[in-house]
């Protein structure tokens, strides 16, 4: 029996096993480069929004390429259109089968080629952008401020009713938000219902704590309770609005959101709608440039500049009777009334063109 030694290099090859051509060779990575692989997260998945609109960039792109291609005998030219239109119908399918498997809606659902979107907007030919009330139009956030201006002048009239043992009504969000705080930038909302209360106190200042009993105290007690109920409770879009903007700016049309609220970013941010939306005009921008509020027209008139439109070419989104009278006011070229509270009636009686349900109704049509 040979008792030699093995030669030195199969000793190390007995050593180090031979790693698979499969296997990660994560022996050659640092340690900081093997613990950040694995905490990497996983991208999460693509929006079936999302995904209609980039097949119908794809398909717009296809239908483009067969519309330059002249040297195509007629016979070909028509075949692969007829192709292509069976693609389109095809992949509708498909995606609204991937949007039932997620448990989202298909009513919103087009790959119809981009030349088609703008009809299927409702809006007349000749609007190049359009300009939506937040609250009512876009999101549900009545009632969040509701509760927050609830909470807010509860504990202002419970403190002033220990100390001076007056009486004074509380709160009532039910008849008192609508008729002295919605649609009113934060500090003419104070003034206007502590003057129904008989309640008087000083103006203060924007550096007043929250809760100091002065108006602007107060109203940055709200934004502070309102903040925090965002945070807790988030605030969602109505259905079909993402997928209305989105196909808006598709067609080249130019999108405003106007409100009176101060926390009109957070609450576009916090619903998803920010990055469909092209500007804003909200309680900020009415304080900084002293516009007023609605039934007066400068919110709008202020959108259309921002938008670089004229007021004839734009198409406003309103759900309350003091905004559609603002629209007519300024001129709008075209006024949807979107009635979530029952008062349709109303809307076409202020001078709204057409009024609807929800913005998914304006696209049934398509």
């Amino acid at each position: 029996m040979d008792t030699r030694p093995p030669p030195a290099d199969l000793v190390v090859a007995r050593r180090r096993p031979r790693q698979s051509l499969l296997a990660p060779r994560t022996w050659r990575r640092p340690c900081e480069d093997r613990a950040a692989s694995f905490a990497a997260p996983h991208p999460p998945p693509i929006s079936v929004d999302e995904l209609c609109a980039r097949w119908r960039g794809a398909l717009d792109a296809a239908a483009a390429a067969l519309r330059a291609a002249h040297d195509l005998p007629v016979g070909e030219l028509t075949r692969r259109r007829t192709r292509l239109d069976g693609e389109r119908t095809s992949t509708l399918q498909l995606l609204r089968a991937l949007a039932k498997e997620r448990g989202a809606s298909t009513r919103f659902l087009q790959l119809a080629p981009r030349a088609d979107v703008r009809r299927l907007l409702g809006v007349p030919a000749g609007i190049e952008a359009c300009v939506f009330n937040l609250d009512g139009v876009l999101i549900e956030s009545a009632a969040l401020h509701a509760a927050a201006w609830t909470q807010a002048f509860d504990e202002l009239i419970w403190a002033r009713t220990e100390r001076t043992h007056g009486t004074f009504a509380p709160f009532n969000p039910v008849i008192d938000y609508p008729r002295y705080l919605h649609g009113r930038p934060r500090l003419d909302g104070v003034r206007a219902f502590l003057a129904s209360r008989g309640i008087r106190l000083p103006e203060g200042s924007s550096s007043d704590p929250a809760g100091a009993e002065t108006v602007h105290g107060l109203a940055t007690r709200k934004n502070e309770i309102l903040r925090s109920r965002v945070d807790d409770q988030g605030v969602a879009a109505f259905t079909g609005v993402a997928h209305y903007l989105g196909l808006a700016g598709e067609a080249g049309i130019r999108r405003a959101v106007v409100s009176a609220s101060a926390n009109t970013q957070t609450l576009l941010h916090r619903s998803g709608l920010e990055s469909l939306v092209d500007c804003r005009i909200d309680g900020n921008t009415m304080a900084a440039e002293r516009l007023r509020a609605k039934p007066a027209p400068d919110t709008l008139l202020a959108a259309c500049r921002a938008l670089d439109v004229e007021t004839a070419a734009a198409a406003v989104f309103e759900d309350s009777l003091a905004g559609v009278q603002a629209a007519r006011a300024a001129g709008i070229g075209f006024v949807v009334g979107v009635d979530r509270g029952g008062h349709a009636d109303g809307l076409r009686e202020r001078g709204a063109d057409v009024v609807v349900a929800d913005l998914g109704d304006l696209l049934a049509p398509g």
